[in-house]
């Protein structure tokens, strides 16, 4: 349709480029998904086919998109983390988000059959809403991820606490809800051992931590300043070098603390080693 007399219509669209030097943060959560477990009968506190599901499909999208250097999921939620200086889709958050957010979709829908072999989907199908955050700095990113992290946990020993009130205690939702009300960490973690026998600490680390996605690599990218060179840094043999590193490494998922320096130390490639800046 070049130079058509429609080709007007162009104007109406919106200019949605993200900030330059800025951590992109996609973070996708399931539609409606307090229904969608109901119907099909996920286990509680937590289904862990459900949340292997969530990884595999995590995985999947980390491996597809190599500007994705980082990825966070706790229950029906996931956070992916590009690279600060990516240039995907221009930085056009319209595509950025939609692309993660539909892949994931795809790979959700499509790996269900693995890990729910006796469960055949019903409509409505699972879909997830995706947003775009920007972060300037790198701490800003890591307090972010730590936030997750946190709230991973916060409501990981309340659900425990809650539905071993109800499936053990013999209490209703209603009943458990107001037995928690005004209840910190120690005191959910006495009735859960007090009453049920369960040492809060056992229970899986999936659960209690969140799921960590990242690339494992045998050598490590070429860092500059704290940052992964970028590809306009490059020369064209060292850009198909930086490919076929990234072809090798290994999409791994971890159950690991993110809040400490330690993990981001013994990884620098993944945010940089300047871990404050």
């Amino acid at each position: 349709m070049a130079n058509s007399k429609y080709e007007y219509v162009r104007q109406f669209e919106k200019s949605d480029n993200l900030l330059p030097n800025t951590w992109i943060v996609v973070r996708l959560d399931g539609r409606g998904f307090h229904k969608f477990t109901a119907r099909h009968n996920f286990t509680k506190p937590n289904d862990l086919r459900a949340l292997n599901l969530m990884n595999a499909a995590a995985t999947a999208v980390v491996t597809e998109i190599p500007e994705i250097v980082f990825a966070y999921g706790i229950s029906d939620e996931f956070s992916f983390v590009l690279r600060r200086n990516t240039d995907l889709f221009e930085r056009r958050e319209s595509k950025i988000v939609t692309t993660i957010t539909s892949t994931f979709t795809a790979y959700y829908i499509h790996l269900w059959p693995t890990c729910f072999p006796n469960t055949p989907l019903v409509p409505p199908l699972p879909s997830f809403d995706g947003r775009a955050v920007l972060y300037p700095s790198t701490q800003n990113l890591r307090d972010y991820i730590s936030w997750r992290q946190v709230d991973a946990h916060i409501n990981n020993l309340y659900n425990t606490t809650f539905w071993a009130l109800i499936q053990r205690g013999g209490m209703t939702a209603a009943e458990a809800e107001k037995e928690l009300v005004g209840t910190l960490s120690k005191d959910k973690n006495e009735i859960l051992f007090a009453r049920f026998g369960i040492n809060y600490n056992n229970e899986e680390e999936m659960c209690k931590k969140g799921s960590v996605v990242f690339r494992e690599y045998d050598t490590p990218p070429a860092m500059s300043g704290g940052e992964e060179v970028g590809v306009e840094g490059l020369s064209k043999s060292q850009v198909e070098k930086r490919k076929k590193l990234q072809r090798k490494a290994k999409v791994v998922v971890r159950f690991c603390d993110v809040i400490r320096d330690a993990f981001w130390e013994e990884r620098p490639w993944i945010l940089g080693s300047q871990v404050g800046a």
